[in-house]
């Protein structure tokens, strides 16, 4: 295969998915703006630690401001930055993408459209993502869910591009199963409503549920996602199923619901560590929740209908990211309280 790819925000995710590709002996070249990450990763390469096993790959970094001076174009360029710097990073990578090639957004969040608005839509794929991972120490990453646990959902959005989609699934494989999508944006919406449940309630407690509460836990994500189902079925975005399952596998409601985390919490397993909006917050870091839980909240709004649940999360992080509050548990009475 002699497809140019480059990986653009080497973060955990990033990361992952680039020592895969590496590894399977691609031509991949990394990108980021972590100036210490990719000092470690020319130094050392890539460490990754699984309960499995660990894996390590010798990859090719650079920093974000040596695409200036680099002579090369890409076929595919995967991008895993935060959902609120896609904008800007796809003006960026923009010059260096092939004029038949692909940005794919591997994030969180409904990026897909920022993505097409820049490079235009025949260049664009839409992505839903399975798969978690933190870093905190540079070129150090901790991968749960292992490879063949690691899914991708692919799909068209414009007519321009079906029938590409093979294209990418050929390298995307390296690092997990690969699912073609027919309908795309509503299954990044579909993780959407997974992630308003799962994100931001997670990390305002910091990561660990006391004894006392996983009832008030579940009761608060069940109403998330309630409240983010009713904002797809608004803008027209019917359930479809992710992570590998099917149709058939899911029920009503408030079963699909738990179904998805069931299967997110099997496929990540124990000692998971803290997710990516956990880190956030420990880093003292802007969460994407704004862009998540957020953005259910706005739609609502928009549309009549009441989102007190996401709304309740967002007030909750942002006090969090202020330095009002810390992660804990006691943040999830009050998140109730503010639910009503």
């Amino acid at each position: 295969m002699n497809t140019k790819i480059a990986v653009l925000g080497t973060g955990a995710n990033g990361s992952c998915i680039a020592a895969d590709l590496t590894n399977a002996g691609l031509d991949v070249v990394l990108v980021d703006q972590w100036p210490a990450h990719v000092e470690a990763m020319r130094a050392n390469g890539l460490h990754i630690t699984l309960r499995q096993g660990e894996i390590h790959a010798d990859v090719r970094a650079h920093h974000l401001c040596e695409l200036a001076s680099m002579n090369e174009t890409f076929d595919v360029v995967f991008l895993l930055t935060k959902a609120y710097d896609t904008r800007w990073h796809a003006e960026l990578i923009k010059p260096y993408l092939a004029d038949d090639g692909f940005l794919i957004g591997v994030q969180n969040g409904m990026t897909a459209g920022v993505i097409a608005d820049v490079v235009g839509p025949s260049r664009t794929l839409g992505c839903v993502a399975e798969l978690s991972s933190y870093c905190f120490t540079p070129g150090e990453i901790k991968r749960n869910t292992a490879p063949e646990r690691t899914w991708f959902g692919l799909g068209s959005f414009d007519p321009s591009t079906e029938g590409r989609e093979a294209e990418v699934e050929a390298v995307l494989t390296h690092a997990g199963t690969v699912d073609f999508v027919d309908d795309i944006l509503s299954a990044k919406f579909m993780k959407l409503v997974v992630n308003s449940m799962t994100l931001g309630t997670m990390a305002m407690i910091g990561g660990d549920l006391a004894d006392e509460q996983p009832v008030a836990m579940r009761e608060l994500m069940m109403r998330l996602g309630q409240e983010s189902l009713a904002v797809g079925e608004a803008l027209g975005h019917p359930v479809v199923p992710l992570f590998g399952l099917k149709l058939d596998d899911l029920g009503g409601s408030n079963e699909l619901l738990q179904k998805f985390i069931d299967k997110l919490n099997h496929d990540i397993g124990p000692g998971r560590g803290a997710n990516t909006t956990l880190q956030d917050h420990i880093k003292g870091r802007l969460s994407e929740v704004d862009l998540i839980n957020g953005l259910i909240v706005e739609e609502s709004t928009r549309r009549g209908l009441a989102a007190p649940a996401n709304a309740a999360i967002v007030e909750v992080t942002r006090r969090i990211h202020s330095g009002e509050l810390k992660p804990d548990p006691t943040n999830l009475r009050l998140a109730m309280d503010l639910a009503g």
